[in-house]
């Protein structure tokens, strides 16, 4: 036998009536959004670097806690860039099309098994670390509430801890829905081997 005659026949891809094939192509109209977050992604880039440029630039002159704020500020540009990227790769492998990253060498350890209930809990971790680095700015800002140097008042604090604890209520809530939704689609799995 020839060496061609052994190799596998490619998979046959069976193809869509119209109908169909518009709603499933569709979803190429998310690249423009991935390429704009990319191009965002771009800016937060610039904000990080004009950032630190500013924090090194008054290196001599800060106070230990205007340093500190110049460093949790960069820190959040970090997160939310994280979060970003997480939206963009995760968002288009799960909704868009495959990446085919296997066996690339920095293919991220979550991509390969993200899919959209993982995507959610990953994104409402990352609002809640983005939303603990602007509570810690606001709380070490806020010790000058007295003397009136802050641009935060008292119910601003407030509201800004109601919001984050929302947010960490928000974050429990989806985990605990995704447990229970796929503790049930286990059962159900069990219950129709068992048939």
């Amino acid at each position: 036998m020839s060496a061609t005659s052994d190799a596998p026949a490619p998979p046959k891809i069976a193809s869509l009536r119209p109908v169909p094939m518009l709603i499933f192509g569709s979803r190429w109209l998310q690249l423009p959004l991935y390429v704009g977050l990319i191009i965002a992604q771009g800016v937060y880039v610039v904000l990080f670097i004009k950032e630190l440029w500013h924090l090194f630039a008054h290196a001599f002159d800060f106070s230990e806690q205007q340093i500190m704020l110049a460093v949790l500020g960069l820190i959040d540009v970090v997160m939310i860039s994280n979060l970003l990227v997480m939206v963009i790769v995760g968002g288009y492998e799960t909704f868009v099309s495959r990446l085919n990253l296997q066996g690339h060498p920095d293919e991220p350890e979550w991509l390969s098994h993200v899919n959209a209930s993982v995507l959610k809990i990953k994104l409402a971790m990352a609002i809640i670390g983005i939303s603990s680095i602007h509570l810690l700015r606001t709380f070490i800002e806020a010790g000058a509430l007295t003397s009136g140097k802050t641009n935060y008042t008292e119910t601003g604090v407030m509201w800004q801890t109601i919001i984050h604890t929302v947010f960490i209520l928000s974050a429990i809530g989806i985990a605990l829905v995704d447990k229970l939704s796929n503790a049930s689609i286990e059962g159900a799995k069990q219950s129709a081997g068992h048939h």
